[in-house]
Order: structure tokens, then sequence, then C-alpha cells
């Protein structure tokens, strides 16, 4: 809830040659092959997360799933396997059972908050911020031959579990935010804390020194009661103010993290479509993975 009148607390040789002459081989060598890093394979459990209304028909490869995988908004669904190159495609096969919505008029489009989902650098440093970046290019030479890929997701490495949030791009595409969700980032029984917001915040949990996050940044907390209560300031003006103070439970057998955002999102409003705060608040629990199954004993040879 709003609190407008408090604020928060902000915590020339031959051997000379030769080294030149194989830097020279080296440069050349990484223009002919620049996607090399992106030609590794992982293998991991991937959670879709929508950033907005739920979008179905998805998959992971082109030609598997039947686009089967559904991403809910601002909540885990059934988590898929994944197996192949570090930068994963995911495409779009219809629409899987989930109705799409109408076309927001161009008055609606103006008044709708913007996705801050990628932090990407132009592909050429000298062109305006505007600019698309490299990915999103290596994305529409792509759907040149590939009319179903809509998302290219640069996943992270050592990694054995990753959330993706989607958001709506141009052209039915999306862009995509990847949390590393390892086990070993992200501890049961502890919260970590995203500030996906387009404003610096401050956060204060458990009566602990307030911590500043600029956007993007993100913050593990303890929570040696399992729970965690929260105040979170904003300074979208020149002051501080506090916008929501709660408590969530932090569950010892549970992965949980809170997402801070600006969203006008259906998932956000009341009946009478008014926003309970400035800022929203996302939590996400995973509980631990079940064993995998044991595999039969083959049959015994007979006689």
């Amino acid at each position: 809830m709003d609190a407008n009148s408090k604020s928060f607390p902000s915590a020339g040789s031959p051997r000379k040659k030769f080294k030149r002459s194989l830097f020279a081989l080296i440069v050349s060598m990484a223009a002919v092959f620049p996607m090399h890093a992106q030609e590794a394979n992982v293998s991991m459990k991937i959670d879709l997360v929508s950033w907005g209304d739920a979008i179905g028909g998805l998959s992971l490869k082109a030609g598997e799933g039947d686009g089967t995988l559904v991403a809910m908004p601002f909540q885990y669904s059934k988590p898929a396997k994944y197996s192949g190159p570090q930068l994963m495609e995911i495409h779009k096969s219809g629409n899987g059972g989930i109705a799409p919505r109408p076309e927001p008029s161009e008055e609606d489009k103006k008044h709708m908050s913007i996705p801050l989902i990628i932090k990407e650098e132009a592909a050429d440093p000298s062109q305006p911020k505007s600019a698309k970046s490299a990915l999103q290019v290596d994305l529409e030479k792509r759907r040149l031959e590939k009319p179903t890929l809509v998302c290219l997701v640069p996943l992270p490495s050592n990694c054995r579990r990753a959330t993706v949030l989607l958001a709506p791009a141009e052209a039915g595409t999306y862009l995509a935010y990847v949390i590393d969700d390892d086990p070993s980032k992200l501890p049961m029984g502890q919260l970590r804390i995203h500030n996906l917001s387009n404003y610096p915040i401050a956060v204060r949990c458990n009566e602990k020194e307030a911590k500043e996050m600029k956007t993007r940044d993100t913050m593990l907390v303890a929570a040696p009661q399992q729970q965690c209560l929260y105040e979170i300031a904003c300074k979208d003006t020149d002051e501080w103010r506090i916008v929501e103070n709660n408590i969530i439970p932090v569950r010892a057998n549970e992965q949980t993290q809170m997402i801070i955002l600006k969203s006008k999102n259906q998932y956000f409003l009341s009946a009478d479509g008014a926003a309970g705060s400035f800022l929203q608040t996302v939590i996400l629990r995973r509980l631990p993975a079940a064993p995998e199954p044991e595999p039969a004993p083959a049959p015994a040879p007979g006689p």
C-alpha cells in the first residue's frame, strides 16, 4: 500500500613479428567464427513465464513438442526439459488453446507499460540506443527460414534450471529475460529479489539495513524464521517514498523469488480496474525437483 508521507533512508624483433602474426590470425579466425560461444550445448529444465497475457503454442525446438508449452502470466507452469545450443530458439505454432486477446487500440497502447526485459547493446555501438540489438538482428535473419521462430534466448552455462520471462515485441516476436535458478545461485529457504522496474528502489527486509537496488539489480535475503517482512521504497521523484510493505513466507524446502516491476496488466488489477500499488510484486515458488525414476531392469534372457 502507498504511504505518501513517509521517506526511506538509502543506505620489431622476429619474436614480436611472430606474435603480431599470431594475433592477426586469431582475430581473423574470430571474424570467421563469431558465434562459436553460442554453439556450445547445454542441458537444463526451463520454466517459461509470460510478462503479460498467457502465451500458448510454444515449443523449444522447431517441430518438437507440437506447440504444447504455455507461458502463464507471472507464474510458473509445467517445466520443460531442454538440451541443445546455448542460444535457445522458441517457436510458436498456433495458440495452444489460449484465446488470443484483441489488439489494443492506439489510445490504449499509449498507456501500456513497456516491459523491462532485455539489456543489450545495439549491434553497432555507433548507432543510437534505439537501434536493434545483435540478438534482434539474428532473430530476423533466422525467421526468413523458420517462420515459427519467435524468440532467441541466450541461456547461462553450468546451469540446471532457468526461468525465461517472455514479453511481447514487434511482429509477433518476444523479448526474453533469463534468470539463472541453479540451486547454487538460488538456495532453498532464501529469498532472491529482482528489481525489474524502471525506477531505483530500496528494500528493507526483516528490519535489517535497507539496500538500494538499481534497475536489474538482484539481492539474496536470508529468512531464518521462514518469512520475510519487507518494505519497498521507490524514487520515482526527487524523494524516496514507501510504496509497499508486507510479509511473505519463505519456506525451507522451496526456491522463492520476488520480482518487482511496473505493469498495468489485468493480472494486477482489481475488479474495478484499479492497481493496488505504484509498483507490483510477483512471487515465484519452486518445490525441489522430484528424483528421476530409475530405468526398468532389462528382462532376463529366455531359456
